[in-house]
């Protein structure tokens, strides 16, 4: 019997989506497929697996109004960011098309008389990527398009939520002329995805989830000798040092905080701030949040849309009234929010002082539209309030002072460190996590390294 998949719209609750899961005969049969549709396109020009990426991502820039709307529908951003996803897609992808010629040589190495020595970086084989709701495209994207480039075929499993996400990326390299199943999705329940991942066929499995999820991703394939990539939670910090540009880092720190309505893996979640400047940046970010427009996602004049599903605002709900009960400060007035109610995904933003580390508000990732904001005397005290967490996805520090901001930035346990900005990959740079926030790494001339495994060549030249 065939089971079915629904994906809830949180724009009005009714179901924007309904999908088969595969069965099993189609599961294996994707897996037959991509094993042998890979070995062929391994052995494909590197300039042909280019130019079909290329022609993919034209093919999204071309649909990319539509593509907007289904995301707004689909997990709730408002539709006038929603496009933009399109635009990143880009970005990211046209840098590792480019990055791969570099990416791809082989090693060589210095003359040595009598032989000839190189490494080739060789495919994995099949690789599965599991991709979640919140950013859907540009997750998918920093490993679907290197695994690709590489000689790899994929197999991409969508989160439920955003199952149009993999059929528009199937679409896509189906115009571009990407020979049949090197790329295929399959809508699978949690069960079946772990058994695609335990398969023998699967070479490599990258993931980018919560920390619950990761951990079984890593017990599934133990014993398997593969390579696992996860992208995992953060609780990220922001710093305001005293010498800021006051009013530049309260307008990146808050939209890194808000934007997405918190559901950003890599979205500000604590903010410290020197007490010579603490007050007038409190100020000057309650005013910007009181700015925003909570409504349905697509309409066009909303800046703040509803969450994922109610109960993830729920969730965010618990962590306010209960940090609040604590003695936590909330500056932002719910009645200015109308649509906000318990029950729904619509949750106003919120902005709290009076925090500390004992409350979950500023330990737990949230993934909502809530930032703690905290007084310190001194960088050493921000930057011990910085590490002092279970995660480390990224770190932002906001200063005039360049060489003393990279200084602390050396002393942050980070994946990455902003400074005088945050929330934005650059694609040139390895993407990556330290603690809960996971292991491994995509994007940059790097994150082709888990999708090859080097082949050393030891020619010894006769005669």
């Amino acid at each position: 019997m065939t089971t079915m998949q629904q994906t809830i719209s949180p724009v009005d609750g009714s179901v924007y989506v309904t999908r088969p899961h595969a069965s099993q005969t189609e599961i294996q049969q994707a897996l037959t497929l991509a094993e042998r549709a890979q070995k062929n396109w391994a052995g494909t020009d590197l300039a042909e697996r280019q130019a079909i990426c290329a022609k993919a991502v034209e093919w999204f820039e071309a649909h990319q109004a539509e593509i907007g709307l289904e995301i707004s529908w689909q997990m709730g951003r408002p539709v006038r960011y929603a496009k933009g996803e399109v635009a990143g897609l880009a970005e990211r992808a046209r840098y590792m098309i480019a990055a791969s010629e570099t990416a791809l040589a082989p090693v060589t190495l210095p003359d040595k008389p009598g032989f000839t020595r190189y490494i080739r970086r060789e495919p994995v084989g099949v690789v599965a990527v599991i991709a979640p709701w919140n950013y859907p495209y540009l997750t998918a994207v920093n490993s679907i398009v290197p695994a690709l480039l590489a000689g790899n075929s994929v197999i991409l499993k969508h989160s439920a939520q955003t199952p149009l996400c993999a059929e528009r990326l199937k679409a896509a390299f189906d115009a571009a002329g990407l020979p049949e199943g090197v790329f295929q999705f399959l809508h699978l329940s949690h069960d079946d995805t772990t058994a695609l991942i335990q398969s023998t066929q699967i070479s490599h499995v990258a993931f980018t989830g919560s920390v619950p999820a990761g951990a079984h991703v890593e017990q599934a394939v133990a014993g398997r000798f593969i390579g696992v990539g996860l992208e995992l939670g953060g609780k990220d910090p922001a710093y305001i040092r005293e010498d800021a540009d006051l009013d530049a880092a309260v307008e990146t720190a808050i939209d890194g905080a808000f934007f997405n309505s918190g559901q950003s893996c890599c979205g500000i979640e604590r903010i410290y701030v020197h007490a010579s400047v603490y007050d007038t940046f409190v100020e000057k970010a309650v005013a910007i949040v009181n700015q925003y427009t909570l409504g349905r996602s697509d309409d066009p004049d909303t800046t703040l849309g509803p969450l994922v599903r109610a109960s993830a605002a729920d969730f965010v709900r618990g962590q306010i009234a209960e940090a609040v009960a604590q003695g936590a400060v909330a500056h932002i007035d719910e009645k200015n929010f109308p649509l906000s109610k318990a029950g729904t995904p619509y949750l106003a933003p919120q902005i709290l002082t009076q925090v500390d580390h004992s409350m979950r508000v500023m330990h737990e990732e949230s993934f909502g539209p809530v930032v703690g904001i905290m007084k310190v005397s001194s960088d050493e005290e921000a930057i011990a309030l910085m590490n002092d967490s279970d995660f480390g996805l990224t770190a932002s520090i906001f200063t005039q002072d360049i060489d003393t901001g990279i200084t602390l930035g050396e002393q942050l346990e980070t994946g990455t460190f902003f400074m005088n900005r945050c929330d934005y990959l650059d694609p040139a740079l390895a993407w990556t996590g330290v603690k809960q926030s996971g292991r491994g790494f995509t994007l940059s001339v790097l994150g082709f390294e888990a999708l090859t495994r080097p082949k050393s060549f030891h020619i010894k030249t006769l005669g």
